[in-house]
């Protein structure tokens, strides 16, 4: 390119140079003796020009210095200027023109390297969804994004739909009906969510676990040191307060008389039982709503000291520091949701514990149990047991005789409407293990009476009888209130309340929070030294008693429990599956050829060989075959192949799992949960989508080769047609046998008759034989004066049928007749083999069913052989997986495998390891109580 721009420039500066002379010339005609005169009319011919012209040729004929020209014209010199100036002008033109186009080929060379040396991204193609799935992947989002928009939008009618019931008084049933609808679904996507969280909390729990055992690992492996794990002390509270977790666990039905102490939290709804529980831990750790029920379940809460003031949940690794009020938040948040999450079934309230630890500085070691608040009436969104439910578990707790009752009373209300003083009489009567408190009294001091609240303190208003009473107050009503700002508000009040100050009618030691957290945690400990020895008593003679029975029982085994049980299955799962990849190639290749031909022999029989064979002709007939085999490959065939492939490795496996049950160290225990994981397993488990892609080419190509290469797959073609014709052939007979009845020599042996239907069905069958025997190669129809023919003979006989008797009649005889035809041929073709390689097509003998079977077998082999490869290298590992994620889930949930895994064996075995670690722990826990002693 360049070179062709050098060219172009050198051809434009000669033609300058030659027209620059010729203006030099011109411009300079005078000193060569030619002047030149203004043109006339009649001088405006060719004439004058041409002589012009020559008169310039001989002036620079004579301005030649060979002619002896000595002194050339002054002007030239401007001429040459004019020249060099025009010269340097196309130069420098076409130098930046040259450059340019340099410029932008070493710009676009420069830019194709760097594209080379880019980072290779196609495999985001693979990463990244493309085409259908990418679409289908935008269409969920957008799903996802209008069911979220929905629940809001559910929400929002819910709460319409509750104000209008509220405020208008509706109570049509179409109104009602609308709003239990909308309050329905509300619920389910509640329900919902929450399950969704609890899955994924369990899932952040368990990596923050793994996490941390990692971290250990490495600072173990970092230093390369051996480090012995030092046992940390614990403390007596929280040493009895595991035992209180293993009880909560143990007796979840209430079933067994616990009667360890703990401060049992009790009072009506709102009267401030969850505030006077924060007020001793010192942390506002409950969720607080207005009005509404909030304490749905029992809370334990086991306070410690300690010299960080942080809140843990039993069952999570995670401390929530109580001085940030963010971690506050999420305490309160967690709670709630553990809350709603313990409710189940559409119950209100439920019986699950949960249980956690505060600790801090200056906290009185003890364990309360908040419960559910009494109510006297029912909302229309509680379920209709709620009422009955918080009375029995309200009773459960209190009637324990070694539980410390907190009875609260609301101070702003008066005291005849409280529920909860009578349940309080009922299970403590002599007031032995009651302590009554008295909250709100700063407003009780402005709104009742203050005699009638002195004689609330001193006991002289109930017939209830306490060990103590207290008045407290637990804040000014405001949610944001701090735990010390509320503390202060109480102290101030107290020192300077007309009622409690000035009269000094009540004892100083009966108010304020502290003095009652002081009075409980006196009272608890007292309680726990004189009952804890009996407790332990109790469970030395229950777990006695609970291993005489299982050495009656069971002397031989020992006391395994679910999990160990659990672990067992488990690794006897996971050895059969390594079993199934230790299965031999032949015995893949039989049964995954047996289940294959299960699954295509009757789309081969029906579909293409029998109207194939009754076309008519040796030609039709191949060419039929060869098109619906095309058809068949590209379409059906290599899903139905996958199918029996997926079949043939479910049925190993449960044969596997079957053939385990008759060994003699057989335990019949797992066989529930066995089967329970292998058919979860197989249930998520899905064959490769790519290996029908594969099979396909496989098949098609297969099925293209149309001649038996040797004698040996000749005779076993052979021998596969008689076998499948033989089936056939058995399944028509039995067909047959159905619409005919038993022969003569049944009905005489066995007493058995004919019905009329019968009856006619043998006489139809006597005339269709009479066609049959006149042409044995008959058409696979009856044609209409065959059909006339047939009612004719019949109606002389007095069987009156019509033509679709006869039809029906004629399908099954028609079948046994070509498939005994079809079975003679095969037979002539078993040495017909070196004359159908001579003869080809032409062969005396039809053999192209032999040839179509050939055809099939060899599809069947081929396609057997890649699924066995599948199987061995790719779905037995993947089916492993499957297996270990399903295992992994049931690990993880408690109530499946109870379900699972239940018996006599397996309950007593649970109950005596419970008793067991329970007992064991007490007397850890008498240990170190006689020790600080």
């Amino acid at each position: 390119m360049l070179r062709i721009y050098q060219n172009t420039y050198r051809r434009t500066a000669k033609k300058a140079v030659v027209y620059s002379t010729k203006v030099a010339c011109c411009n300079h005609s005078t000193l060569c003796g030619i002047t030149s005169h203004p043109r006339r009319p009649q001088d405006s011919g060719s004439s004058n020009s041409n002589g012009r012209h020559r008169r310039h040729e001989e002036f620079l004929l004579a301005g030649n210095p060979a002619r002896g020209w000595q002194m050339p014209p002054p002007s030239r010199g401007y001429g040459m200027l004019v020249v060099r100036i025009l010269r340097g002008a196309l130069k420098l033109r076409y130098i930046v023109l040259g450059g340019a186009i340099g410029g932008g080929v070493s710009l676009s060379k420069k830019y194709e390297d760097w594209k080379d040396g880019l980072p290779d991204f196609k495999w985001l193609e693979d990463a990244m969804p493309q085409g259908e799935r990418w679409s289908q992947f935008s269409r969920n989002l957008i799903e996802v994004g209008s069911l979220v928009k929905n629940a809001i939008e559910v929400a929002k009618d819910d709460l319409k739909a509750k104000t209008t019931v509220a405020a208008l008084g509706i109570t049509s049933d179409e109104s009602r009906k609308k709003y239990e609808k909308l309050q329905s679904q509300v619920e389910t996507l509640q329900t919902e969510i929450m399950n969704v969280q609890i899955k994924y909390q369990k899932e952040l729990e368990k990596m923050e676990k793994e996490n941390r055992e990692l971290r250990q690992q490495y600072l173990i492996l970092k230093t390369n040191k051996k480090t012995t794990a030092k046992k940390i002390k614990k403390s007596l509270i929280d040493m009895y307060s595991e035992v209180l977790d293993e009880l909560s666990g143990y007796d979840t039905g209430y079933t067994m008389a616990d009667h360890l102490p703990r401060v049992v939290v009790v009072g009506d709804q709102s009267s401030g039982k969850t505030s006077v529980l924060e007020s001793i831990a010192k942390a506002r750790i409950f969720p607080r709503g207005s009005g509404e029920m909030m304490t749905r379940a029992p809370v334990k809460v086991t306070l410690a000291e300690g010299p960080y003031h942080v809140a843990q949940f039993r069952d999570s690794d995670r401390e929530y520091d109580l001085t940030k009020e963010s971690d506050l938040q999420d305490l309160r948040r967690d709670v709630e949701f553990r809350m709603k999450a313990s409710v189940r079934g559409g119950k209100t309230v439920s019986n699950e514990v949960i249980a956690m630890t505060v600790k801090g500085p200056g906290l009185q070691r003890m364990v309360l149990v908040d419960l559910p608040g009494i109510i006297s009436t029912m909302t229309v969104d509680m379920a209709s047991d709620t009422k009955d439910s918080i009375h029995q578990m309200t009773k459960h707790y209190m009637s324990n005789p070694n539980a410390i009752i907190l009875c609260i009373q609301d101070g702003s209300v008066d005291a005849e409407r409280s529920n909860v003083t009578d349940l309080v009489m009922q299970c403590d009567p002599l007031g032995r293990r009651t302590i009554f408190v008295l909250t709100k009294v700063d407003l009780a001091e402005e709104l009742a009476d203050p005699d009638r609240i002195r004689k609330i303190l001193s006991g002289k208003l109930f017939p209830m009888k306490a060990l103590g009473y207290y008045a407290v107050v637990t804040g000014r009503g405001r949610k944001d209130d701090s735990i010390d700002a509320i503390r202060q508000y109480e102290e101030d009040f107290f020192k300077n309340s007309k009622l409690f100050h000035r009269r000094g009618v009540i004892m100083p030691h009966q108010v304020t929070s502290r003095n009652l957290s002081l009075a409980v945690s006196d009272r608890f400990w007292k309680m726990v030294r004189e009952t804890i020895e009996q407790q332990a008593d109790a469970f030395k003679a229950t777990r006695f008693n609970l291993e005489t029975e299982w050495k009656n029982n069971f002397p031989r085994l020992r006391e395994s429990g679910r999990d160990e049980l659990f672990d067992k299955a488990k690794g006897e799962i996971l050895d059969e599956v390594v079993t199934l990849s230790q299965i031999s190639a032949k015995k893949w290749d039989d049964a995954l050829s047996t289940k294959l031909w299960e699954k295509l022999s009757n789309y081969v029989f029906e579909s293409i060989y029998l109207p194939a064979a009754q076309s008519g002709s040796q030609n039709s007939f191949n060419t039929m075959v060869d098109i619906k085999l095309r058809q068949w490959a590209e379409q059906a065939l290599p899903a139905k192949s996958v199918e029996a492939g997926w079949e043939a490795l479910q049925q190993e496996f449960i044969s596997l799992m079957e053939r385990s049950k008759k060994a003699q160290d057989h335990d019949g225990i797992f066989d529930q949960l066995k089967s329970a994981v292998v058919d979860e397993a197989i249930r998520r488990h899905s064959w490769e989508d790519k290996a029908i892609d594969m099979l396909r080419v496989i098949q098609l190509n297969t099925l293209e080769d149309r001649f038996v290469h040797d004698k040996q797959e000749w005779d076993s073609a052979v021998k596969f047609l008689e076998s499948s014709v033989n089936a056939k052939l058995v399944q028509t007979e039995e067909t047959l046998a159905q619409m005919f009845g038993p022969g003569q020599m049944r009905r005489l042996t066995h007493w058995q008759y004919l019905t009329q239907d019968q009856q006619k069905r043998r006489s139809v069958k006597n005339e269709l034989d009479k066609i049959l025997k006149n042409d044995t190669k008959h058409l696979p129809t009856l044609t209409h004066d065959e059909l006339t023919t047939v009612r004719k003979n019949l109606q002389r006989d007095n069987v009156d049928v019509d033509t679709d008797y006869i039809r029906q009649t004629w399908f099954p005889v028609y079948r046994k007749h070509f498939l005994q035809q079809a079975l003679q041929r095969a037979k002539d073709c078993r040495k017909a083999y070196y004359l159908y390689t001579q003869q080809g097509a032409e062969c005396e003998i039809s053999c192209s069913d032999v040839v179509l079977f050939w055809r099939i077998q060899q599809v069947i082999k081929i396609t057997g052989n890649a699924l066995r490869q599948q199987v061995i290298n790719r779905e037995a590992r993947r089916l492993d997986k499957e297996i270990k994620a399903v295992l992994d889930e049931f690990s993880d949930d408690e109530e499946k495998k109870g379900y699972l895994l239940t018996g006599k064996r397996v309950l007593l075995a649970e109950e005596l390891i419970k008793v067991r670690q329970i007992q064991e722990k007490l007397e850890e826990f008498i240990n170190s109580l006689n020790q600080e002693k």
